[in-house]
């Protein structure tokens, strides 16, 4: 089987993608979901003064509505009615993953299969319901007290903000479930993808006036491509790197028949928290930026002011603090996603061991041991991968896109991507190769 599995597999080509009909229609799909993503982003909230608005996107784009902007591919700063984006069912599944391993009724459901993972996500929906409606409360209490973006401010406009912006949300939230299951890749991540990528062509057009201008040197915007395409190989390597740990399978006897002892790895991924470090890690250090830009209270002690100067960008105490939660929450969310003991208990409910380790508690204790040392390599990466391009934005002037986040968010899509059309491909050339058997011996016969 393996071996025709390889075959299979270098025999592949997108050119077989125009056999494939099955694939097609998920691809369509999928672009179809994208472009109906896109033209919600241009759809603008009703009562507001575009102008204005972007004026005062200008002063604080850089807080979080700058990375909220990135991650809405620019339907932020036009206020449209997909301003809030998927991030709150992001937020959401968040939260309900955080709690399934600490609430042990959430567990148990998880355990149950498919009819726990539907109750779950309900849970998630419904999660998603009450953190929409709290940042599009927010946001329209936000440009109601600027005084100058809304035309008719009022309680009409607080009630048909909120119900538009959590109505664009939800239906992002059904749009991205039916990428999922309809269509190539994960609904969620192409929405986010989508949005950094579609403003990425913007960007480096502004690098490249900067640099007509004389704002920024020719060597600069040369050193950042090549620093961004060696960036981009790093990533895809660090992303696919593992530790294998080798277990085995003594023989066993089934029946009358003795089978052999087999050999298998248990992989742990060297980043196993993915992009979540640097989410979160970037929302809590911009937090007192965003609160000092719509602080209108000029006579107070100034804390969150100050505050917010001392966790500027470029600061040194930013890039420390920065670095610092990257760390922690690379850690943290790898404790939660990864149980070493659960995983041992699987290995000793089959038979399975470490050579050289006892099974069971031994086993779990080593696990922890090579993921704890697996993960401060991976903790250091998303460290240097997101503080790198920082520095660019902050000395160099470069656009915000060129952010650490979005090169790993797009190139870790891009690779979960590809890797679900070659398993559609292999899908149909194996469905493909069992048929042509089946008529061969129906031929013989």
């Amino acid at each position: 089987m393996a071996s025709a599995a390889e075959q299979l597999a270098s025999n592949i080509n997108f050119g077989a993608i125009a056999k494939a009909e099955e694939l097609k229609k998920r691809i369509w799909f999928t672009l179809g979901a994208l472009i109906v993503f896109r033209l919600g982003t241009y759809v603008p909230l009703p009562g507001i003064d575009t102008e204005a608005l972007r004026q005062s996107f200008q002063q604080a784009s850089g807080g979080v509505l700058g990375l909220f902007n990135m991650f809405s591919g620019g339907a932020v700063e036009r206020m449209a009615i997909f301003a809030l984006n998927i991030m709150p069912y992001i937020s959401a599944s968040i939260i309900v993953q955080l709690l399934t391993s600490v609430v042990p009724s959430l567990e148990a459901l998880k355990k149950e299969g498919e009819s726990g993972r539907k109750v779950i996500n309900q849970y998630t929906r419904y999660i998603t319901v009450i953190l929409a409606l709290f940042q599009s409360w927010g946001i329209a209490v936000g440009l109601q007290s600027s005084g100058t973006i809304v035309q008719d401010p009022g309680p009409f406009f607080l009630v048909s903000t909120v119900i538009t912006l959590t109505g664009g949300t939800l239906f992002l939230m059904w749009l991205g479930e039916q990428i999922t299951s309809r269509g190539i890749g994960n609904g969620s991540s192409l929405i986010i993808f989508a949005g950094i990528v579609a403003h990425l062509p913007s960007a480096i057009a502004g690098t490249l006036e900067l640099g007509r201008q004389g704002a920024i040197s020719t060597a600069i915007i040369l050193g950042v491509a090549v620093m961004a395409i060696a960036v981009v190989f790093f990533i895809v390597f660090m992303e696919r790197a593992q530790r294998r740990l080798l277990i085995n399978y003594p023989k066993r006897q089934v029946g009358n028949r003795m089978y052999e002892g087999q050999t298998s790895f248990l992989p742990l991924k060297l980043n196993t928290s993915g992009v979540i470090p640097p989410i979160f890690a970037s929302s809590l250090l911009l937090l007192p930026a965003t609160f000092a830009s719509f602080t209108t209270d000029t006579s107070g002690t100034g804390v969150i002011a100050t505050l917010a100067a001392f966790l500027g960008h470029g600061r040194p105490a930013y890039m420390f603090l920065y670095a610092a939660l990257i760390i922690f929450f690379a850690f943290f969310y790898t404790a939660v996603v990864f149980n070493p003991q659960e995983t041992a208990d699987n290995l000793k409910k089959h038979g399975g061991f470490i050579p050289g380790i006892r099974p069971g508690e031994r086993t779990a204790e080593h696990i922890d041991y090579v993921l704890t040392r697996v993960t401060v390599i991976g903790a250091g990466y998303l460290t240097i991968i997101c503080l790198l391009p920082e520095l660019l934005v902050s000395y160099a002037a470069l656009p915000f896109y060129f952010g650490g986040t979005s090169l790993l968010i797009v190139v870790s899509v891009t690779m979960d991507t590809v890797a679900q059309v070659h398993g559609h491909l292999l899908a149909h050339q194996y469905e493909g190769l069992v048929k042509k058997s089946k008529l061969k011996g129906a031929r013989r016969r």
